[in-house]
């Protein structure tokens, strides 16, 4: 039968060394395998009420890195608000300093720093955001707000009184432009503009610091293909679908559609196709699984009817047909292109 629920003030809420918590004597190995805690990797736990996301695995990934570790490329994306840029099954993507070495852990890819670097400011500082879902309900009091007599963890930031044990507090994380180029660099390139897309529309980075990074790391090794990749963004999608079929439809020798182009009707009201052609009248919706609701799908084909009385002509594309018939969809969007005046 396993333990009853057991949880010290000072493990309460927090991802730790399992070893030196029995060190410590705080809990018992027979205590580690009870419903209190999680393990997440090899001598690692947290107590289990914790949300288990992206934000968890990265604190987890970080307690077994040497000191100067810090969160990067799309680990770095979900810490700062995207939340599609990984799960927690996702690997966490830890950047080191040149010189500093680490061994290899499932579920973690390290990189490594430039040897010099002309950037400044390469993290966020610790403590400016708290990682997503990763804290006490409100109104419970937290222990790493306390005064404890056991050590947290060099790579978050926090305090060190002995041995690591405890990471607690935002983990270190790259700045949103720079997590933005290496996303580009480090992930296939439809789901890097997708994270990056969502990075312009929260508001966390800008277009000029994508330039201004793409600029900075021209001669880096993929510097060429950051820039590409940045060049394919805009920011504008509502959902990383409708990122990923715009890049995908570019990609596939289609000419580059705007997103949400405003098309006034003739109601007054302005509507905005998720991808359009302007010039030929030509738009694409994407349709994924919240159009099967009624009254959503009501007012998609009042849309509908109201871009066609206005002289556009709309395509559909669901998720699975973006999954498993892209091919097929490319030929109906070039046919549809062609059929108002596009000359490939």
């Amino acid at each position: 039968m396993p333990p009853h629920p057991h949880r010290p003030p000072e493990l309460a809420w927090q991802v730790f060394r399992g070893s030196e918590a029995i060190r410590r004597g705080l809990l018992s190995r027979h205590h580690l395998r009870g419903s209190s805690w999680i393990r997440l990797r090899q001598d690692v736990y947290a107590d289990a009420r914790l949300d288990r996301d992206h934000a968890l695995a990265c604190r987890a990934a970080l307690l077994r890195m040497p000191p100067g570790a810090a969160i990067a490329g799309p680990s770095a994306a979900y810490l700062h608000g995207v939340e599609h840029a990984a799960d927690f099954t996702d690997d966490v993507h830890v950047l080191l300093p040149a010189t500093v070495r680490a061994d290899s852990q499932p579920g973690v890819r390290v990189h490594h720093a430039p040897m010099s670097s002309t950037r400044s400011g390469l993290l966020v500082p610790v403590g400016s955001a708290a990682p997503a879902r990763t804290s006490p309900p409100v109104g419970t009091r937290s222990p790493a707000g306390t005064s404890s007599p056991i050590g947290t963890s060099s790579p978050a930031g926090a305090r060190s009184t002995g041995a690591v044990m405890i990471l607690a507090g935002p983990p270190p994380r790259t700045e949103p432009a720079a997590c933005a180029w290496e996303t580009a660099v480090w992930a296939d390139p439809v789901e890097a503009v997708g994270i990056i897309d969502g990075l312009l529309r929260t508001g966390s980075v800008k277009r000029s610091a994508l330039a201004s990074e793409a600029a900075r790391n021209a001669c880096r090794p993929g510097g060429r293909r950051a820039a590409w990749v940045f060049g394919l963004t805009d920011g504008l999608a509502q959902s990383p679908p409708e990122s990923h079929l715009r890049v995908r439809l570019v990609l596939a020798g289609l000419p580059r559609p705007v997103a949400q182009y405003p098309v006034r009707v003739s109601t007054g009201l302005i509507l905005h196709p998720d991808l359009a052609w302007p010039e030929f009248r030509v738009a694409v919706e994407y349709d994924g699984q919240w159009h099967s609701d009624a009254d959503r799908m009501h007012l998609d084909r009042r849309r509908l009817n109201q871009l066609v009385a206005a002289g556009w002509l709309v395509l559909h594309v669901t998720g699975r047909r973006l999954r498993k018939e892209f091919p097929v969809l490319v030929r109906e969007i070039r046919a549809a292109l062609v059929a108002r005046g596009w000359r490939p």
